[in-house]
């Protein structure tokens, strides 16, 4: 039997909380009655600095079960981030931790496989979603255009993946290496190296609220994977000015042609249109450099990722 612990960052998820912690408690329990798994499993929640109730109401989950831990980060780091707290503070406790989103889209009765998977000899399980017919128009658009993205400028990535998946211990550790600011677990965990393998789940409704993944989180969240995994933009940047070098001297001698066979003829819009068109992509070229410099200045400065408040679990090492 292994210890398994589920880790799940929130933020301002009062509306689902109970409802999430009555079902995941009922799926651990039947799992530690058939011997799947030790008695020492838990469940634990990370609040991302949540300005609702959810961290009362985590406090109140926790002091009426052992089954149930909490960690308070001190402000809102973000879902990667929130991730990565979790997993850090139990990596030592546990055989496997299996990360899902509190409000349960993740089909919770995947997660048996997942450790069927693990004691089979895999470290990494990716939970990969069977269809996006229960999903906006919009939001598969914006989706495929994420991944496309990604993988156009060399970050690879799996696709509809969304951060369910199950991590060994051994695994843990290896990620615990990886110091970066700019977090894309997305990216960091396929370099990790070990056995892996994927595991498709129906993606559920949410139980309620809305979404914390707005566009522009999805946005932000492409540009960290693709400035920290590629520097594929630079080159386009690099690739663009000697196209543009080798225009400029075709332009050139064909001024100086029609000049000599008096063809010149003024006008605006020659002008124009060419300057808007460079200016245009000079100010491209310095936006992308300079995010990867912004990306250079944050990592130099060595920055905690996050600062946990408070802490609600019983610990119980497994190692």
């Amino acid at each position: 039997m292994k210890t398994i612990y589920l880790v799940l960052p929130c933020y301002n998820e009062e509306l689902v909380i109970n409802d999430s912690a009555v079902k995941l408690k009922q799926l651990m329990s039947n799992l530690m009655n058939k011997t799947k798994i030790t008695n020492n499993s838990k469940i634990i929640f990370v609040d991302d600095g949540s300005i609702d109730t959810t961290w009362n109401l985590l406090e109140n989950i926790c002091q009426n079960d052992d089954l149930f831990g909490a960690i308070r980060l001190a402000h809102n780091t973000g879902h990667q981030n929130a991730l990565l707290a979790g997993m850090m503070a139990v990596k030592d406790l546990c055989d496997a931790v299996i990360t899902l989103d509190a409000d349960l889209q993740h089909d919770i009765n995947a997660i048996p496989r997942f450790i069927e998977l693990f004691e089979e000899g895999y470290d990494i399980v990716n939970g990969i979603r069977k269809s996006r017919s229960k999903e906006s128009f919009f939001k598969k658009l914006s989706g495929d255009m994420f991944y496309n993205l990604m993988n156009l400028f060399g970050a690879k990535i799996i696709k509809n993946h969304a951060d369910y998946r199950l991590l060994s211990s051994r695994a843990l550790n290896a990620l615990a290496k990886y110091e970066e600011v700019n977090l894309f677990l997305r990216g960091i965990i396929p370099q990790i190296g070990f056995k892996s393998t994927t595991l498709e789940y129906e993606e559920k409704p949410r139980l309620a609220g809305e979404s914390k993944y707005s566009l522009s989180k999805m946005l932000k969240l492409a540009a960290d994977g693709i400035t920290s995994f590629s520097i594929r933009p630079l080159q386009l940047i690099t690739v663009s000015g000697i196209l543009f070098f080798v225009f400029s001297i075709i332009m050139f001698i064909y001024a100086i042609v029609a000049y000599a066979q008096n063809g010149t003829v003024p006008g605006w819009t020659s002008i124009v249109a060419p300057l808007w068109l460079i200016g245009g992509i000079q100010l491209l070229a310095l936006g992308i450099v300079g995010e990867y410099i912004g990306k250079i200045y944050l990592e130099t400065k060595h920055r905690p990722r996050y600062e946990i408040a408070e802490m609600l679990m019983t610990e119980t090492s497994v190692h």
